[in-house]
């Protein structure tokens, strides 16, 4: 097995616009780990600060998501998650480490195994930053499968774009956009991003992230019933059927991240859209797979162009 440093790139996105089939069409081509959902997936408490050992990461990263956790509570889990229904943790999702939700099982038939090689040896890696350990850790998971790069993608990603393009300034960066009217109408649908709409707010009228409150804090009794803990499925979804509240999220996301890109501007950077993808994918992921350094960029286009549509995409990969 190689013990050169492997290719890395992260599509940056805002979610619903398309990079979940970019993470799926990716998996076609063989040397190439495609790694979805990991970075959203990290605690927000982690993503600055001091030097961390490697016990402390792998507590933090094999820990619970409290939102997904939350969306399990109240049966409306995104359909996103792919963990095995036989799984060691199957009888209890609210415990379920955050890369086995998705991470893991879209890399390996057996996301337990995996986990469990991560848990031996990720605690040994030495004291650094969370995006060295970030960084140690993905390309391990790389080489623990073979692969010669890997392409990270999670929905929303444009939030921590800032935080990306710090820690990453040598990773290629797909930066993915949609039109925001029809990105807001999916986003609206979504129990994920329902819930980052729903952070957002309460951080705007009053503040507070109810996923990160002290004891001492307090949100405006209207506000309450949303708290996690007290939101209900219905009450959820009842927050999507207005969906102009999302064009704001687009906004807000979109601002992160072209503001990220003229501060820190990558070395290598390809911009895309979702409609030219649609138009014309062969082009559009052959552009792509010269971007990110395939073996056979046009040869992979033309055999994975067949699953996007002009609709919108195939059937088996309709979570965008």
């Amino acid at each position: 097995m190689s013990t050169e440093d492997p290719g890395r790139a992260i599509i940056v996105s805002s979610g619903r616009c398309g990079s979940t089939l970019l993470s799926d069409l990716i998996v076609a081509e063989p040397q190439t780990l495609s790694v979805q959902e990991f970075f959203m997936a990290t605690p927000a408490w982690a993503k600055a600060g001091a030097d961390i050992s490697g016990a402390t990461y792998w507590s933090a990263v094999s820990s619970p998501k409290p939102e997904l956790t939350t969306l399990f509570a109240i049966g409306r889990p995104p359909k996103e998650v792919r963990y095995p229904a036989h799984g060691r943790w199957s009888d209890r999702l609210d415990q379920l480490p955050q890369m086995l939700a998705i991470t893991l099982p879209k890399l390996t038939d057996d996301p337990d195994g995996l986990f469990d090689e991560l848990a031996d040896q990720v605690p040994d890696f030495p004291e650094q930053s969370f995006a060295g350990h970030h960084r140690m850790l993905l390309d391990l998971i790389t080489r623990l499968t073979g692969k010669q790069r890997w392409v990270e993608r999670s929905g929303g990603s444009s939030q921590i774009a800032p935080y990306l393009l710090r820690s990453f300034p040598d990773a290629r960066i797909v930066y993915l956009t949609r039109n925001w009217a029809d990105t807001a109408r999916s986003m609206s649908r979504h129990p994920s991003f329902q819930l980052i709409q729903l952070r957002l707010e309460f951080v705007s009228r009053c503040g507070i992230d109810p996923f990160q409150m002290t004891p001492d804090q307090q949100v405006p009794a209207e506000l309450e019933h949303l708290l996690p803990g007290r939101i209900t499925a219905d009450l959820l979804r009842e927050r999507g059927a207005d969906s102009s509240r999302y064009l704001g999220l687009c906004a807000f996301m979109a601002a992160q991240a072209e503001q990220a890109l003229a501060d820190n501007p990558p070395t290598h950077l390809l911009t895309m859209t979702y409609e030219d993808l649609v138009a014309d994918p062969v082009s559009e992921l052959t552009r792509l797979g010269e971007f990110l350094e395939f073996a056979d960029p046009p040869g992979w286009a033309l055999a994975v162009a067949g699953q996007v549509s002009r609709g919108g995409v195939a059937q088996q990969t309709v979570a965008v």
